[in-house]
């Protein structure tokens, strides 16, 4: 555990925001979900993974007023406060690993841009999604980004598990309804291109949650 956070520590306090693979200045795809679920302003959206990501100014920017960034990285977290300035008091901020995150709320957005592929481990998977199945609200929205089976099987020196469709939606069928998966291309700043899935998902039925 100590030895995957020093890790993410080291790549934040070493690589310049844009000089990460993962760098986008506007998260497209992400915001292109959010619009098509037409989420409220005043829904609790969470950002699994976030890190200094700028899917948080977009969010602020769109007026959105309840905004959690989750990353197991504090370097991470305190590079986006520190660029956010005194926005950065309008965001929940919790630094933790995914794979052993227990929220103390329920959210209505949760999106997960390339954490859940770092999940390898079946028993970090199964905890993961037990997760996100009882902190999405009844008629939430989850949004999973991974790396696709044609795309990369490393991450900054990590293997990540690699999903198609099929693979993803069987993995959340028994809680989740698939609304869309898309294939999309990543352009990296490094001239490179990575493959991604992207599929969201509205929560089946949370009777006794």
């Amino acid at each position: 555990m100590q030895d995957k956070k020093q890790h993410w520590e080291n790549i934040y306090q070493t690589k310049d925001l844009k000089d990460v693979s993962w760098f986008q200045s506007t998260p497209t795809t992400s915001l292109d979900f959010l619009r098509e679920f037409d989420v409220p302003q005043n829904a609790k959206i969470i950002d699994v993974g976030g890190g200094d990501s700028l899917l948080v100014d977009h969010l602020l920017r769109m007026g959105y007023t309840d905004i959690s960034v989750l990353d197991i990285s504090e370097h991470a977290v305190d590079r986006a406060k520190k660029r956010l300035g005194n926005d950065a008091a309008k965001v929940k901020w919790i630094v933790a690993d995914a794979a052993d995150f227990h929220p103390a709320e329920q959210y209505d957005f949760w999106h997960d841009r390339a954490a859940f592929h770092f999940l390898t481990n079946e028993s970090e998977i199964e905890n993961y999604i037990q997760t996100i199945k009882k902190s999405i609200c009844r008629d939430g929205v989850l949004i999973l980004g991974t790396f696709s089976e044609e795309g990369p099987k490393k991450c900054s020196g990590i293997e990540i598990k690699q999903y198609s469709e099929k693979t993803m939606v069987e993995r959340l069928t028994q809680f989740f309804h698939k609304v869309k998966c898309v294939s999309v291309d990543h352009a990296t700043p490094f001239n490179t291109i990575q493959n991604f899935i992207f599929c969201s998902f509205k929560k089946l039925n949370p009777t006794g949650i």
